[in-house]
Parts: C-alpha cells; structure tokens; sequence
C-alpha cells in the first residue's frame, strides 16, 4: 500500500449555483475551488425499531480559504453534518469528497492518513493533554506525521508565536487560561499544515471577550494561511466575521447565506425566516 490515499475525481464543478444549490457563489474574494463537497448525504440511525434520519440528503460546496459557520437548532443535523464534512463519520447514503478524495471509499489506514494530515481540530474542551507543556501539545501530532523533530520544535514555536502565546511554550494547561488553552489547542490544530480547520463550539467554554478574540484569531488565521475553517457553533458573533452560513434544520439545509447579506445587529440577526 502506498503512504497516501489515491484522489478519487469528484464530480465537474458546476458552471452556475443554480445547478447545485449547495454550491452558492463564494464570498467576496474567494476563488473558487472547492475542498470539500458533499453529494447526496444522508446519515441514519437504527435503534431497535426506531428510525432517525439525521441528514437528509445534503448537497454543499465549501470553498478553500473560506470560513463557514454551521448552524441550527438541538437536533437539526447540524453536528451530524459537521462530522462528514471533516470525514468523522461516513454517510450512509452520498458521497463525501475532501480534496476530491472519496472518504467513504478509504480503508481506514487512509482515513487515519487524511485525518492527520488533512485535518485540523479544536474542541470546545479543548481537549490537550495536561502532563504535556504547550510545546509538546502543538508537536504531537507532528509526531504522528513521522516530521523530524527539530523542524517539529521549530514549526511548533512559530504557531505558539502565530497565536500570541510564544511565551508559554513551556507552561501546561492546568498554568494556563481557558483562552490561553484555546489558543494552544488553535495551534495544534494547525501543525501539520492542514487544508481544513474543524472548529466545534470554539467559543462555548470562553467569556465574551475571550471568545471574540479567538474568532478574530481564526478569521485572521484562515485568511493568512489559506485555511478553510468550518465551524458547528451557536455563538452568532461568528456570523460577524464568517464568509458564509450553512442554517440546518430537520436534516436538510435551509438555507445558505454570505455574509454581505445578513442583516446583524448587537444582540439580534435577521438572516431570514428561522
């Protein structure tokens, strides 16, 4: 078996929106290359006799470079959405393409390849590992991708540096603030010079400053660096800063919408019909 995953070609991109309604026009900007794409989706859920379609048949275009808030109610299929997109999980029906590669269709050798390479996360718990310095939470998962360690240090002290806490290198999360901790978990998220940036409810366990600051560091982030962040959130100062937004309910999408056509106001949002 080869060390990478062979591209499956994805399906033409189509001329205008309109001949997928998952693909509306990228953000001002934006070119016009897609990294994810999914087909078709649908997930179902089998408990005994109980039935629970979760995705009902998703079609979406997410752009690189481009930083996509995932919303909706409990329940909607918001997070159920999110995990395909970021090849979590696989559908049950559909397709899912990441860099035109075909998630359903790798063994999960190749999964785990694409997962470490391809993909970046941060979790609303932020999720580092407590005996490990700052340093050696940024580094893991170059260990993982097999990067020589002096260029691991080397890499690892310019993100601590990226996200404004160079000098914390050396310190563990339990010396550290909840924001502090978000922003080694950003540059973890990072290390391995992913294309997609998976962002689960960033802002959740951080106050209201705290929590502009690290949306201010991810839009900064994904535009520096090419990222495509995509983010499962509740937290409407995302809708702010973000390109576009995908509004999920019951399983399929309601509506998407770019960012120049929201109506925001503080401590209000009129995108539409919710």
């Amino acid at each position: 078996m080869s060390d990478t995953p062979s591209p499956t070609p994805s399906p033409a991109t189509p001329e205008t929106p309109a001949e997928n309604p998952g693909a509306a026009a990228p953000a001002s900007g934006l070119v016009r290359d897609i990294v994810v794409r999914t087909l078709g989706v649908k997930k179902i859920y089998k408990m005994g006799d109980t039935i629970t379609h979760a995705l009902r048949g998703v079609d979406l275009d997410i752009y690189r470079g481009e930083y996509m808030a995932i919303m909706g109610p409990s329940g909607s299929g918001k997070s159920t959405l999110f995990n395909m997109v970021g090849g979590l999980d696989k559908p049950s029906e559909g397709m899912v393409f990441i860099d035109e590669v075909d998630v359903a269709a790798l063994d999960s050798y190749e999964l785990a390849w694409m997962r470490c390479r391809k993909i970046g996360y941060i979790f609303q718990s932020f999720n580092l590992l407590p005996t490990l310095t700052a340093m050696e939470n940024v580094t893991m998962p170059m260990v993982f991708a097999n990067v020589d360690p002096d260029e691991a240090r080397d890499r690892g002290y310019d993100l601590l540096q990226k996200v404004g806490i160079g000098e914390r290198w050396n310190h563990r999360p339990g010396r550290m603030s909840g924001g502090q901790q978000q922003r080694v978990a950003i540059a973890r998220a990072l290390a391995n010079n992913p294309a997609i940036v998976l962002a689960d409810e960033p802002t959740a366990n951080l106050d209201h400053r705290t929590g502009a600051q690290i949306i201010a560091l991810l839009k900064s982030l994904s535009r520096e660096m090419g990222v495509t962040v995509i983010s499962a959130t509740h937290d409407h100062n995302m809708l702010d800063i973000c390109d576009r937004v995908v509004w999920i309910r019951d399983g399929e999408i309601e509506r998407i919408e770019r960012r120049e056509d929201l109506n925001i106001q503080v401590g209000s949002i009129d995108g539409g019909k919710h």
